[in-house]
């Protein structure tokens, strides 16, 4: 989510992201099955979320987190 208006040129952390660096860094060994991602408050913004591999081998990434927006479409 990127809110310019508020002033913000960079998600502080993005879950889609991270959810399939997760896989990889996981799959290659360069993270532990469970680990913690963080980015600095550069932009006034610190972000940490949490990924993990559960026993099905499936990717969940989480953390808390703001709503900015909130909205409906309908098709």
């Amino acid at each position: 989510m990127f809110a310019y208006t508020d002033g913000a040129v960079e998600d502080p952390v993005t879950g889609s992201f991270n959810a399939g660096v997760a896989q990889w860094l996981i799959g290659a060994g360069a993270a532990t099955e469970q680990y913690v991602a963080s980015q600095e408050p550069v932009l006034g913004r610190a972000g940490r979320l949490h990924g993990s591999k559960d026993k099905d081998g499936e990717i969940w990434i989480g953390d808390s987190s703001t709503t900015i927006i909130d909205g409906r479409v309908m098709l």
